[in-house]
């Protein structure tokens, strides 16, 4: 990970070696290598499910033409650059806890930042703020979709809907942290709207953006456009609202948490999907939901491919799961557990210092460029090393760690890349911008952990 390598050959390797050793039977560690894969991809694939149908939904939004819409109102709030900066950032928040900020970043860089700009708002400002608010602040919590939160989760052997829960809290605080401090550090760069500069940098988005307007507008579909621009939205919303109020009123209400949370979520996308597509054309919808579905199988194999051999091979450290990847019936090892207990008596017994660690172990895995590969890592670490600390709350921090660096803002090789492209800035320069902000943010939401959980 230091070397910005893959991770994936030697954690199959290591699964390999690991069960030989254990077994003592070569044969044992073959078996054992397709059967870690197998049952992390059991555990996992109702992650890989509720991506494909949010992405799918997009994709069927952007055959309307709702997609454009749902934002357009948004432009006109855009009166000055430090109107625009804040905008920019609740409105990235909020799609990209619905809908991931990978996918969402196309439209919000098309329609959103040339708005932003002309309001006066520097080009390498916009393109931080959308890092900020979508690849860090929403991406580390996912409170919606709950990736994030179901993997540190099942690692660390604690509940879903109470790491979410803390996940959300800290990741508002190192966003709060981190935009405030953005804003604070480039405040004097922003511009008058009459500013000459203004057209200078619209020159590479106004390219995107008329390309994105001939896409949409050749299709004549206006009044399901506008109909859908709205449905979506309110239906969201309203999931929103109702999970809220199972939260609030537990045991009278069935919860939808946890799991059932993401089911409830991907079960209202996929009756949009089926309405959006059957409203763009009758005739087309039968083939139109098989590519939309496609599509979204395939952006969630490439961003959640290398995690099942990852998981696999942190799973069989784990007694919840050794058993079953090792074949042994009961009592399965708790190799990693009995690793890091092994150091207890080398190591103070100290919460801060648990929390520290697992923050920085975090941040080194999310050096990979994937926030989400760490993630069985940090979650069976904080199992091990949770000693006068919740071992959610060591899981929640590093989730934290892992993702603000590996999601996509402070290291180049990440979905960050795609931010500056859109944008039309240097990546790097996008990186130390984002650096002194980001770390300041983490570290300020773990010392806060403490006090709070």
């Amino acid at each position: 990970m230091v070397f910005r390598k893959g991770v994936v050959l030697p954690t199959l390797l290591g699964t390999f070696l690991v069960a030989w050793v254990y077994q003592g039977n070569v044969i044992d560690g073959f078996t054992t290598v397709f059967n870690a894969n197998l049952v992390a991809a059991k555990e996992l694939f109702n992650i890989f499910l509720i991506i494909t149908f949010m992405v799918a939904l997009l994709h069927s939004l952007k055959d309307l033409g709702a997609d454009r819409r749902m934002i357009q109102p948004i432009q006109k709030v855009m009166v000055n650059g430090h109107i625009a900066y804040f905008v920019l950032i609740i409105v990235t928040y909020l799609i990209s806890l619905f809908f991931w900020p990978t996918p969402a970043v196309p439209l919000i860089c098309a329609l959103l930042v040339p708005a932003a700009i002309r309001a006066g708002l520097p080009v390498m400002v916009a393109a931080m703020a959308v890092a900020l608010a979508g690849q860090g602040m929403a991406l580390s919590s996912d409170y919606v979709i709950q990736v994030a939160p179901g993997l540190s989760a099942k690692a660390a052997g604690v509940d879903v809907t109470t790491l979410a829960d803390q996940a959300l809290i800290l990741s508002l605080i190192t966003g709060g942290v981190a935009i405030s401090l953005a804003y604070l550090f480039n405040r004097k760069s922003i511009r008058t709207k009459d500013d000459p500069k203004i057209e200078q940098e619209l020159s590479f988005m106004q390219g995107l953006k008329e390309e994105t307007n001939k896409s949409s507008n050749a299709k004549h579909l206006t009044l399901w456009s506008k109909l859908f621009a709205i449905l979506v939205p309110v239906s969201m919303l309203i999931v929103m609202i109702v999970m809220i109020t199972t939260k609030l009123s537990a045991g009278r209400m069935g919860g939808f948490e946890g799991g059932d949370g993401a089911a409830f979520i991907g079960g209202v996308a996929v009756i949009l999907l089926l309405l959006s597509t059957v409203a763009f054309g009758k005739h087309r919808a039968l083939d139109n939901i098989s590519d939309h579905i496609t599509e979204g199988f395939i952006f969630a194999f490439k961003a959640m491919g290398p995690v099942i051999p990852i998981a696999g091979f942190f799973f069989l450290g784990s007694s919840d799961f050794s058993g079953s990847i090792l074949g042994i019936e009961e009592g399965g090892p708790k190799l990693l557990f009995d690793l890091v207990n092994s150091t207890q008596d080398f190591l103070p017994q100290n919460a801060l210092l648990a929390a520290v660690s697992i923050l920085i172990i975090g941040m080194i895995t999310g050096l990979d460029g994937s926030g989400f590969s760490g993630l069985p890592l940090t979650g069976s670490l904080s199992e091990a090393l949770a000693n006068g600390i919740d071992p959610t709350t060591l899981a929640a921090i590093g989730q934290m760690g892992s993702i603000w660096t590996g999601g996509g803002t402070i290291i180049a090789w990440s979905s960050l890349i795609a931010i500056a492209g859109f944008c039309g800035v240097p990546v790097m320069e996008l990186v130390r911008k984002n650096f002194v902000p980001v770390i300041i943010g983490l570290i300020v939401s773990t010392l806060l952990a403490l006090v709070i959980f």
